[in-house]
């Protein structure tokens, strides 16, 4: 039976077909890879997903961790998947050999991970917090950093979070308060509240690594004068052994909508309830410079907005998958132009309006994994391309299309979990079926790790403005590449190569003009507008690459491909004239509506 977690014919069409991944064995850092490797780290990657994270989705689900005052349970079952998957070594798929990573290809890492993000997302989460952090201090850490916490880190004995948050500031950073004060032992001692903290508290490992933000007193006001620290659980000794309990203590859980299986958690650093030394406040140590932790942060946030971007392709895909299986299988009704109640019934696949359903799922979520998957490729590009100039070209156009990559698939792949309720119908509103908690699961990631809007703020205040507009043209020349091989190509990509060239005219043409003052109050009004609009845009870029990558002659699963491009290009990329429109005419709708009249 094919998986109904994720398609691997579409991740080796992908891949293979389209992204040439193999190619990337040509470059030293991955010379030691073949397509074999790869194949096999997929193959991996699928079975252990469906066997040990598949299997306790529903279970975590209904069974959410709970907090007595001194200890945090979970099901058994999540720690028994995770060591599972610490031992694969899939955790550091894509860390480097000399930290005991696999070293694959960024954009073949993202593919295997994205089958455990569909399998089960709350569990999944700890591994994803516990690579990010891994990868930051890779990144920005020292050498003995590096030693003390990302090497127990890929082994799977650490785990990580990220602590940005807090009660009073939620996403405006600047006006966090938590204050790290300078100790004789070029140690910090912590003191504040950190909100929201997934992973914050458990048990499923030795130790949890925190980065946490915060203040050295007299550093500059603002975002310029957050610095970065280590604050780990338990104190780590000098030779790797655990030491004292860390004066960090949870205060209590958030009891969440969806993600149940990850702890959500409220942290106090300093209360005083465990003095490391005899003395409160949560030790912590300094990461790079002081008051660079936003920048800092960036690093993990980025590619955590990435990955936010793949789970959510991932529970629409999955939700698709299950939702497309259940009409197959059952019978209800006739063709309208069927009256004799003595037929037998059709599946439901047979009803043009579920099969409207079904296409627009399709080609929501395999647009999306397209996007996610072209953006693991500009990340090996970045890293590893032998020209500094083809370097700098995938920096600056991941740049532009990161607040895109998240936030679109949390958007439009909610929507596919939306439209896979719907085609189980009531059956879809029980929990006796998996698209239900899809769908709850979904509805955080376009919450977490910077909200739509702000996703929208940075696209439309940031991305496309940059070093004097350079990232919108470098994204609407890229763009043009595509437009130019279809119209070369001929027959239906050529057809599809009009259309798109139009909408890329009208992203450029909205942009000018929504900046045409300089006023940003006027500017961002509508970004949020801005953003899904220039997604559709982007999302029918790469239905357009897909097409060029098929065959001119394909089977069931080539021609699923084109009817899903035909499809998002007749129905899905009209949306955006009527908003490049309202963005045109700098509609001042919002900016006028006074509070008293709501």
């Amino acid at each position: 039976m094919p998986s109904t977690l994720l398609s691997r014919r579409d991740l080796d069409f992908l891949l293979h077909d389209w992204l040439q991944v193999a190619r990337l064995t040509e470059r030293p850092r991955y010379a030691e890879h073949s397509r074999e490797t790869f194949d096999d780290a997929l193959d991996l990657a699928e079975r252990v997903a469906t066997e040990q994270f598949a299997p306790h989705n529903r279970a975590a689900d209904l069974a959410e961790p709970t907090f007595d005052g001194q200890r945090v349970r979970l099901i058994p079952q999540v720690r028994a998947a995770l060591d599972v998957f610490a031992d694969t070594g899939l955790l550091a798929a894509g860390l480097d050999s000399s930290v005991g990573g696999l070293q694959l290809p960024h954009v073949v890492a993202a593919a295997c991970f994205a089958w455990f993000q569909a399998a089960n997302v709350g569990t999944s989460a700890y591994p994803f917090l516990t690579l990010g952090n891994a990868n930051l201090l890779l990144a920005h850490g020292s050498a003995e950093q590096i030693d003390t916490y990302v090497r127990p880190m890929v082994q799977g004995r650490f785990f990580g979070t990220m602590c940005l948050s807090e009660p009073h500031a939620g996403s405006s950073l600047a006006d966090i308060t938590t204050r790290a004060e300078p100790q004789p032992d070029g140690t910090y001692r912590l003191f504040g509240t950190k909100m929201w903290i997934s992973g914050g508290d458990h048990e499923l490992a030795e130790n949890i690594v925190h980065l946490v933000l915060a203040r050295i007193p007299g550093g500059p006001p603002g975002v310029k004068g957050i610095s970065l620290f280590i604050v780990p659980k338990v104190l780590v000794e000098p030779d790797g052994t655990l030491g004292a309990r860390n004066d960090v203590v949870l205060v209590g859980l958030n009891h969440k909508m969806g993600y149940r299986g990850t702890t959500n958690t409220l942290l106090s650093f300093g209360d005083g309830t465990h003095a490391p030394d005899g003395r409160p406040g949560a030790v912590g140590h300094l990461v790079g410079p002081p008051h660079q932790g936003l920048a800092q942060m960036f690093h993990l946030m980025n590619e955590a907005r990435i990955g936010v971007g793949a789970g959510a392709t991932a529970l629409g895909y999955t939700g698709y998958l299950k939702s497309l299986a259940y009409a197959r299988e059952r019978p209800q009704g006739r063709p309208v132009d069927a009256k004799d109640p003595a037929t037998p019934q059709v599946p439901i696949i047979a009803h043009p309006d579920v099969r409207r359903m079904l296409l627009a799922q399709k080609s929501y979520v395999e647009g999306a994994l397209a996007l996610v998957l072209y953006c693991g490729r500009l990340l090996d590009e970045e890293r590893t391309a032998l020209a500094e100039a083809d370097r700098e070209r995938a920096h600056l156009l991941l740049d532009v299309l990161t607040p895109i990559t998240k936030s679109w698939p949390s958007q439009w792949c909610l929507a596919a979990n939306d439209l896979a309720i719907q085609v189980l119908g009531g059956a879809g509103y029980t929990r006796d079926h998996d698209v239900e908690q899809h769908y709850r699961d979904n509805r955080l990631n376009p919450i977490h790790e910077g909200t739509h809007g702000i996703q929208a703020l940075d696209l439309l205040g940031r991305k496309v403005t940059m070093r004097g507009g350079a990232g919108l043209a470098l994204l609407a020349g890229t763009i043009g590449d595509t437009v130019a091989r279809a119209r070369a190509a001929g027959g239906e990509a050529a057809e599809l190569a009009d259309p798109l060239a139009g909408a890329v005219d009208r992203v450029v043409a909205a942009t000018r003009r929504l900046w045409d003052d300089g006023d940003p109050v006027v500017a961002l009004a509508n970004a949020s507008v801005y953003l899904e609009a220039v997604g559709h845009v982007v999302i029918a870029w790469m239905w357009l690459e897909q097409v060029l990558a098929l065959p001119p002659e394909g089977d069931a699963f080539h021609a699923g491909k084109r009817q899903a491009a035909r499809y998002f290009f007749r129905t899905e990329l009209p949306r955006t004239g009527p908003q490049f429109d309202l963005l045109e005419s700098r509609d001042p709708t919002s900016l006028e509506m006074r509070d008293e009249w709501f």
